[in-house]
């Protein structure tokens, strides 16, 4: 038996800002809770392989690394994308990128880093 990754849950500290960001980034709908949380599930019946994404109110700031992050891949050109996520408010980070990578590294706007993947991964 194995298990595989329903969920993604994220501590921000600005429910809003980070609703926001990661509903239009991501194109997925907000479901918002009355406990200060919301739960971004993609468009379309429930999935197995698409994750919800679960934005957990923490009133705290990020601090340090993360220490796992998300790697997203652009539908068509990985550039193009990386410009939309800027507009929506990500900026680019160094995380130690030596330049030859084929990823962008950006942070949300709280500072989360993911990274925008050249191309989807192989198997």
């Amino acid at each position: 038996m194995v298990v595989r990754i329903a969920q993604c849950t994220l501590d921000v500290e600005d429910l809003d800002v980070m609703v926001a960001f990661w509903s239009t980034a991501l194109g997925y709908d907000v479901e918002c809770g009355d406990d200060g949380s919301a739960r971004l599930r993609p468009p379309g019946p429930p999935s197995a392989t698409a994750p919800t994404v679960w934005l957990q109110g923490s009133g705290t700031a990020k601090r340090g690394k993360n220490r796992l992050h998300l790697d997203l891949v652009a539908d068509a050109d990985p550039q193009a994308e990386v410009r939309r996520l800027l507009s929506l408010g990500a900026r680019h980070v160094d995380v130690g990128q030596t330049g030859a990578e084929q990823f962008t590294v950006l942070a949300d706007p709280e500072g989360n880093e993911f990274c925008v993947l050249d191309r989807a991964p192989t198997r």
